[in-house]
């Protein structure tokens, strides 16, 4: 990892954040699909502004619900480059400074963890997504991980999701280095998981070279065999769906260059 690297781009991505945020601020998008526009062409910027590439197996889906392993906040970036999208986000996100306002300002459907009936109040933002044909983004884990497995995924928005009537479709995410980065790994420097302090984590990203995001879309949504209100059973099928997109990462993959 290189500090002079980190030091340069730390500048390139605060001018993003001051270009698309002054942008944000202006326009002020008032439909969801402007806004989901606006976020996909400032993820896009930043990840050339950065020289992270990102290969693709298959397409991402063009409506109703996209879910994912999750490995950190690049992954939200990686996404909104490839497609415009709606994202889920725990709620505590939205006091962030700067990051906060722009996911406010972005149309994000906020979930508060650990209250009772969290995921049914994010059901209006759902179905507005969906209403907009939007395809919308979670993470079932609900959290992140190293990226040596998946964790349990869990049942709540996944429940409010088929509840809408929305087509759920896998998809897998997973990072590689494609040059010589010393002794920095994946799981320690790119993966953002634990109890790692979010700053300095970034500041260490930015130094690295090479960075490359494979995402891998399934060809079909969910057919789940599961009832609607067997949350559980349906959580443990989704889990299923996406650790066999990560089995097979063998394939024809399309490289994005932004």
């Amino acid at each position: 990892m290189s500090v002079f690297r980190s030091v340069v781009r730390s500048v390139q991505l605060a001018g993003y954040f001051v270009r698309y945020g002054a942008e944000l601020l202006i326009r002020r998008p008032e439909t969801r699909e402007a806004r989901a526009e606006w976020l996909h062409r400032f993820a896009a910027a930043a990840l050339d502004g950065l020289g992270i590439e990102i290969s693709t197996t298959g397409r991402f889906p063009e409506r109703g619900a996209l879910i994912s392993n999750h490995l950190g906040y690049l992954d939200i970036i990686v996404f909104a480059a490839l497609h415009p999208c709606v994202f889920v986000s725990k709620a505590e996100v939205a006091s962030y400074p700067v990051v906060g306002w722009m996911t406010v300002m972005v149309g994000t459907v906020l979930v508060a963890r650990g209250h009772g009936g969290s995921a049914r109040k994010a059901r209006a933002g759902l179905e507005a997504a969906f209403q907009a044909d939007l395809p919308v983004v979670f993470f079932p884990e609900g959290t992140t991980s190293d990226g040596s497995g998946m964790l349990k995924f869990r049942s709540g928005l996944l429940s409010q999701v088929r509840g809408a009537g929305a087509a759920v479709t896998a998809g897998h995410i997973c990072y590689s280095l494609t040059q010589d980065n010393g002794t920095a790994t994946v799981s320690d420097d790119i993966c953002y998981w634990g109890d790692v302090v979010l700053v300095p984590h970034i500041f260490r990203l930015l130094g690295l070279r090479g960075i490359r995001a494979e995402v891998q879309f399934a060809d079909e949504p969910i057919d789940f065999s599961a009832r609607p209100e067997e949350r559980k059973r349906a959580a443990q099928e989704a889990w299923v769906e996406v650790a066999e997109l990560a089995r097979a990462r063998a394939g024809t993959e399309t490289v994005h260059h932004f």
